[in-house]
């Protein structure tokens, strides 16, 4: 397993998951055995949690989980689709899967449903939990993989929250980490395999302040 200092949290978004763009990114990040860590967006499957919480009446908490399993759900259609990658539920089976040369893609629920520093509510998505994981870790960075075309940066976090392309609470998990965050869109995966593999920011940095 690659030092800590090398290693990056790619959160890829949910919003790939029909995309045309979903099999170039598994390659590019199935490319960076021991290097990166695949925190899966929601999806479709946080969609229908989104959609059904208004009509059957359950609570935030029982929303939050839900879209953990969400991300579950993603994770696993990810984790099949590139050979190196491969589900994990816990920090010590994260670690397994790097020092085994694969890339470990995080099934969250286990971990954050005993976290007391992680709020149940739609204010925190996949985007925190990725800071948050980073931060668990001792990850260098973290990308944030959109479906959505991205401006040069530097990009104030703050502003990212304002324009809705992330949740509310991930500077305050992104500063708690200790990492560097960045962000790019779909065409940035032919870059994304070197950057990563060399420990690098991969996209438009994001700043906090």
């Amino acid at each position: 397993m690659r030092g800590a200092i090398g290693l990056t949290v790619v959160k890829l978004g949910g919003s790939y998951a029909f995309s045309p763009h979903l099999k170039s990114w598994v390659n590019a990040i199935a490319a960076c055995a021991s290097c990166a860590v695949v925190v899966p967006g929601g999806g479709p499957f946080a969609d229908t949690v989104r959609e059904a919480q208004p009509r059957m009446g359950f609570d935030d908490r029982a929303a939050h989980e839900m879209a953990m399993l969400a991300m579950e759900q993603f994770g696993c259609a990810v984790a099949h689709l590139g050979t190196p990658l491969r589900r994990a539920t816990s920090a010590s089976a994260i670690q397994s899967v790097l020092r085994a040369g694969g890339v470990p893609v995080w099934s969250p629920a286990r971990m954050v449903r005993g976290a007391k520093d992680v709020p149940w509510s739609w204010n925190v998505t996949s985007d925190s939990l990725a800071a948050w994981l980073a931060g668990r870790l001792g990850a260098k960075h973290v990308l944030l993989v959109k479906h959505v075309e991205v401006p040069a940066g530097p990009l104030r976090a703050e502003d990212l929250v304002a324009e809705g392309i992330v949740d509310p609470a991930f500077p305050r998990f992104l500063r708690a980490s200790g990492a560097e965050a960045s962000i790019t869109g779909p065409a940035g995966h032919p870059a994304a395999t070197a950057a990563i593999r060399k420990g690098e920011l991969v996209g438009a940095r994001v700043d906090l302040g």
